[in-house]
């Protein structure tokens, strides 16, 4: 249940983030926006919470240790290449269609990093049925945006939300292996945040640098800055699971979350002037079979 409130999460996100890269028309100052709040909510916690700054303590020697590699501090970075990809393709994908982008790209990597060992939970068998559904989240993503085929621009625009998918996973792997450590879920999320901060403010100064500063305007809606905020408590929330779950079953629980929440937020507010198309709702079906599959038990040992 955690794991499916997770994925409606990352849906609203996509939808507050899409529409704030809209107003600002430039997807990567929205991604600063969102990422610097979350980091700076999160810093006044760790000033008042003496417990989130013993997890970051206990991060700093684990790394002196040598028992976490600082490479594994960096999954804020594929958090950040997630908020850009919602504000730059949301606007005009729909949070639907770039929801099931997103699922096809997790799905396979979640076979990888589990089958590697990325996360806390150690190796996790290459089972049929996770190989089945993962080839389905592909085919998922096929019908999904088969109405597009006229419009290469959109198409392509549908390659950045799968690359975000795939670096999805390792980051979930990775903010598991950090909660290991810090014993507290906001420390993790903490290091996420930073990571994924200074990666956006150098992204946006090169992008600064080649066309100039973003001609929006920032929005008066407050509802527009909740994105960052949501992205805490999904950090949070994934961090702490993950060590039960392994990084593919919370990876099912958040697509399904996130598929059902995307086509309902697609209905009530779309992002364009419709809702989610026919292809579109046949793809999301699809993929929800696909995480049917995948989550069948294996008969071996893991």
């Amino acid at each position: 249940m955690a794991a499916l409130a997770c994925g409606a999460l990352i849906a609203i996100q996509s939808r507050i983030n899409g529409e704030l890269g809209a107003r600002l028309h430039d997807g990567i100052a929205a991604a600063v926006v969102s990422f610097g709040l979350g980091l700076l909510a999160l810093a006044v916690l760790a000033g008042a919470l003496a417990p989130v700054r013993r997890g970051l303590a206990a991060v700093r020697e684990a790394v002196g240790a040598g028992h976490l590699r600082r490479w594994q501090l960096l999954g804020g970075v594929c958090g950040a290449l997630l908020v850009v990809s919602q504000g730059v393709t949301v606007p005009a994908l729909g949070v639907a269609v770039f929801s099931v982008a997103i699922v096809a790209g997790q799905s396979i990597s979640s076979l990888a990093v589990d089958r590697f060992g990325l996360g806390p939970t150690g190796r996790h068998p290459l089972t049929p049925a996770r190989m089945i559904g993962a080839v389905l989240t592909v085919a998922a993503v096929l019908v999904a945006v088969s109405s597009q085929a006229t419009r290469p621009g959109l198409l392509a625009l549908a390659a950045l939300p799968a690359l975000a998918g795939v670096g999805t996973a390792w980051q979930t792997a990775v903010n598991g292996l950090v909660r290991k450590f810090a014993g507290l879920a906001l420390s993790a999320a903490f290091i996420n945040f930073l990571a994924g901060t200074v990666a956006l403010l150098v992204a946006f100064a090169v992008d600064v640098a080649l066309r100039g500063w973003p001609t929006g305007s920032l929005p008066h809606e407050p509802w527009l800055y909740l994105g960052g905020l949501i992205g805490v408590g999904f950090i949070a929330v994934s961090a702490s699971i993950v060590r039960w779950t392994g990084v593919l079953l919370l990876s099912l629980g958040t697509i399904a979350g996130q598929l059902v929440g995307a086509a309902v937020i697609d209905f009530l507010v779309p992002a364009h002037a419709h809702g989610p198309g026919t292809s579109t709702l046949i793809g999301i079906a699809l993929t929800l079979v696909a995480v049917g599959i995948a989550a069948l038990p294996s008969r071996h040992r893991s």
